[in-house]
């Protein structure tokens, strides 16, 4: 029986792997530009861009540190997403002007507002960061294949960045984006059969309510409001300063369709992040052995792909770990592309490589994606998947955000502020991380951060950028211009 369940598992993630793979090889065949590679020819529709949004933000963060956090704190686990539920809010009111922009990337953005420097530390903000949530991908994806396919975890992380790389450097976001097209409907399906069949697994979901402390079902469970906000701003700020959202905007047909591409985007989240929480919950329940075991314990980030694997019949676990497995090869490659396309726009060709023809660059985007797909992988062994999260949404949310959004909603931001910005709230987040504060990290960053921003820009004199900032800041072109 267990041969034959191996079997089938095997079999639906094979053919998961190899649809993936013949998406992203039918768009390379279709490459045709540099352009292409980087905003799929600014022409992707609501419903591509709707799902291709719901599964870059929605992976390893939500499916595996979600978990963790939600075996510790129940339904309270839910401050960490919710965060990005507020941003959206926000962002439905900048993603028009993000695509009346029009660029590649957000240090294109930095740039417009703030000058050269700022590109160039705004680049080197997403490196870190990115390397660092596609670096979680990886050993989520390891896992499953060491549940599926009997491998080892460490085995399984290397052929999870193998597939991340190669999926990414073949056709860039027009792979990306019809990719998460299909997985993202798999996804959507998956959760929603899987909470109630684990729920009837376990006896109903008064047992599960029974079986947990009750702090589990309260607003903060055994947190402070303190430490429920270190979880919320974490994603409120990269949810607002997201490249790879910013991208995606970039690469919509039209300023209508990224505005509107928001509001499905908020109803998927919210009710996708909802399921998987009540899912990693009921399966804290389901197994309690298994987490609590001396001899080789579950570990609670593990919890959803092993109720896939051990609660659900073979035939449903099947389909659902494998779309698990496809969700999170698509946010590794959302967070791989983002930081290669980025090296090779805001780098290389903006300050080394200028008047480079297609081919050779979208030969060194790719050897781009390689290089950082293995920075990843080096970072792929942290004992906690939350703490990684939590430490790379920071960086990002403390060194860029504030600038971007001051870009975007602040006129009176100058280029010694935003720069100033961005070091300030990298730097210290970096710091917070080296000496193991037991504070959350956020608050002193975005302080400094914010603190910088405000300063520092009211201190000096604006910057005449005026023409330039227009599509940013919402202002229609001067006349005659």
């Amino acid at each position: 029986m267990f041969k034959v369940s191996t079997i089938l598992y095997a079999a639906v993630l094979g053919v998961i792997v190899i649809a993936m793979l013949a998406v992203s090889i039918g768009r390379s065949v279709r490459l045709t530009s540099h352009d292409d590679f980087m905003v799929a020819d600014r022409n992707l529709s609501g419903a591509v861009l709707i799902f291709t949004l719901l599964c870059s933000w929605i992976g390893a963060g939500s499916l595996f540190a979600g978990a963790e956090f939600a075996y510790h704190q129940g339904l309270a686990s839910l401050w960490l997403p919710a965060g990005g539920w507020v941003g959206l809010m926000v962002v439905y009111f900048t993603a028009g002007r993000a695509r009346a922009f029009a660029q590649y990337t957000v240090p294109d953005l930095l740039e417009v507002r703030y000058g050269a420097l700022a590109r160039v530390f705004g680049t080197l903000c997403i490196i870190v960061s990115y390397t660092a949530i596609v670096s979680y991908q990886l050993k989520g994806g390891g896992r499953i294949l060491n549940l599926a396919l009997g491998i080892s975890e460490t085995r399984g992380t290397v052929l999870m960045a193998i597939f991340v790389i190669v999926f990414t450097a073949l056709a860039g976001m027009s792979s990306v984006a019809y990719v998460d097209l299909v997985i993202g409907i798999a996804v959507t399906i998956g959760c929603l059969v899987a909470f109630p069949a684990l729920v009837n697994q376990v006896g109903g979901w008064r047992v599960v309510h029974s079986a947990l402390p009750p702090s589990h079902f309260t607003v903060f469970g055994t947190m402070k409001w303190t430490e429920a906000m270190g979880y919320f701003f974490p994603t409120f700020t990269l949810m607002l300063g997201n490249q790879t959202m910013y991208q995606k905007f970039y690469a919509a047909k039209s300023e209508r369709v990224a505005r509107h591409a928001v509001v499905g985007w908020i109803g998927g989240t919210v009710l996708l992040e909802t399921v998987i929480v009540l899912i990693a919950v009921t399966g804290s329940v389901l197994f309690r052995r298994q987490l609590g075991a001396t001899d080789h314990p579950l570990p609670p980030w593990a919890i959803i792909p092993y109720a896939a694997r051990r609660g659900l019949t073979p035939a449903v676990g099947s389909i659902f770990l494998s779309a698990i497995f496809a969700k999170v090869i698509s946010t590794g490659n959302n967070f791989l592309f983002s930081p290669a396309s980025s090296v090779v726009h805001d780098l290389f060709q903006r300050f080394v490589l200028k008047g480079w023809s297609d081919r050779p660059l979208l030969l060194l985007s790719r050897l781009s994606v390689i290089i950082l797909g293995l920075i990843a992988l080096a970072q792929a062994f942290q004992p906690s998947v939350l703490a990684t999260a939590v430490y790379a949404y920071d960086v990002y949310g403390a060194g860029l955000t504030p600038a971007i959004m001051a870009a975007f909603l602040w006129e009176r931001a100058t280029v010694a502020g935003g720069i100033c910005s961005i070091i300030a709230g990298t730097t210290v987040a970096l710091a917070w991380k080296i000496m193991g504060y037991a504070t959350p990290m956020i608050f002193p960053a975005l302080a400094a951060s914010l603190a910088c921003l405000v300063a520092v820009s009211l201190a000096t004199t604006p910057s005449p950028r005026k023409e330039q900032c227009r599509p940013v800041l919402g202002r229609p072109a001067a006349a005659g211009k």
